[in-house]
């Protein structure tokens, strides 16, 4: 591997060329599953079960597509099929903006510097951006990343839930760090499945959670859409496979040792992931930048802990039932000290910056 290292509101266009007001996001105002989705639109992680685990009914309480639980027998990929019969949301809106706030935060802003030099010198930068987010779920990467820019953005959001994507849509920001406005389009359809022509003309290529639920050869396919297109790609918050809790339990370490196992599962790359793209990314002739980007999880964070608790516990069950009875225990215990207050978690993620060779062969 070479060179890795650690206001008004503005019109958002559709994908089928209509306009929709910005409004604000899911959660003010009234709920936006009252309106039908206006916009031609998976999420990056996979849908929660919320199964198998919990007392006293507790797994009934978790929110729909809340930690890393699939249903039995359920790839949990971002893939839709030109054809497809309209399928279930895997991903709850509930889910993904209750963790919107501990993901900024943890978010490597340190790749922002070396991501901002590449973009100023890209060739048509006068024109502005173009930004594609791959499995954008309701938009928030584009909510993180884009006041932290300069310049007129165009952001293509892309994800197989139109759902999802009309909140993406309506919450999306509505200019740049200058002031310069900022404008998107949605598309639904197969991330695994990007070629160099489909971003043609991409400023930058973004995603969030998205790595660990890929496979070696989606992986690939997206490292050489990328090159082949010459754009940077920030992808973030990739699992790690190491968790830390306080205060430890002797159970700890195997139930961490069967969720990884589970993220593993149906070829998916899991904690894999990060080490894959450094790898895909480098051969093709990108330097890669790695940063960490840790969820630190304390009292403030209680509601996300404890539903990150119940998908992360379930998905142990789920890999290795044999533990099921140790595991409730550990759970009615877990979420105590959560409710009172006494629990530390921290989550580890990494963020990766890959940089393509620039037009001309050079570095």
């Amino acid at each position: 591997m070479s060179g890795v290292r650690e206001e008004e509101a503005v019109p958002v266009r559709s994908g089928q060329g209509g306009l929709i007001p910005a409004q604000p996001g899911p959660g003010a105002g009234e709920s936006a599953r009252k309106e039908e989705p206006a916009v031609d639109t998976g999420s990056a992680e996979p849908l929660g079960s919320g199964s198998g685990t919990g007392t006293d009914g507790a797994a009934d309480s978790v929110i729909a597509g809340a930690g890393p639980v699939a249903r039995p027998g359920e790839r949990s990929t971002v893939r839709l099929r030109d054809g497809d019969p309209e399928e279930a949301p895997r991903y709850a809106p509930e889910w993904l903006r209750l963790r919107e706030g501990a993901d900024a935060v943890a978010r490597a802003s340190e790749l922002l510097d070396p991501l901002r030099i590449r973009l100023a010198n890209l060739p048509g930068r006068a024109g502005g951006l173009v930004v594609h987010d791959l499995g954008c779920g309701t938009g928030s990467m584009g909510r993180w990343l884009a006041p932290r820019l300069d310049g007129a953005q165009h952001w293509i959001l892309h994800d197989r839930d139109p759902y999802l994507l009309h909140f993406a849509a309506v919450a999306s920001p509505r200019s740049a760090s200058d002031g310069s406005r900022v404008t998107v389009e949605t598309r639904r359809g197969d991330i695994a499945r990007l070629t160099p022509d489909a971003l043609a003309g991409a400023s930058l290529v973004t995603a969030s959670a998205l790595l660990d639920v890929l496979t070696r050869e989606e992986i690939e396919t997206l490292a050489d859409a990328c090159a082949g297109a010459g754009c940077p790609a920030l992808l973030t918050l990739s699992v790690a496979g190491r968790v830390e809790l306080t205060p430890g339990d002797p159970l700890d370490a195997e139930i961490a040792e069967a969720f990884n196992a589970h993220q593993r599962r149906s070829g998916l790359l899991g904690p894999d992931a990060v080490t894959v793209a450094c790898e895909a990314f480098a051969e093709r002739g990108a330097t890669v930048r790695l940063h960490p980007s840790p969820w630190r999880l304390g009292s403030a964070e209680a509601e996300l802990t404890e539903q990150w608790l119940r998908g992360w516990v379930g998905a142990a069950v789920e890999q290795r039932p044999e533990l099921r009875d140790r595991a409730e225990r550990y759970l009615h215990d877990r979420l105590a000290a959560c409710a009172a207050g006494t629990l530390r978690v921290t989550v580890h993620h990494s963020d990766l910056l890959a940089l393509p060779r620039p037009r001309g062969g050079t570095r």
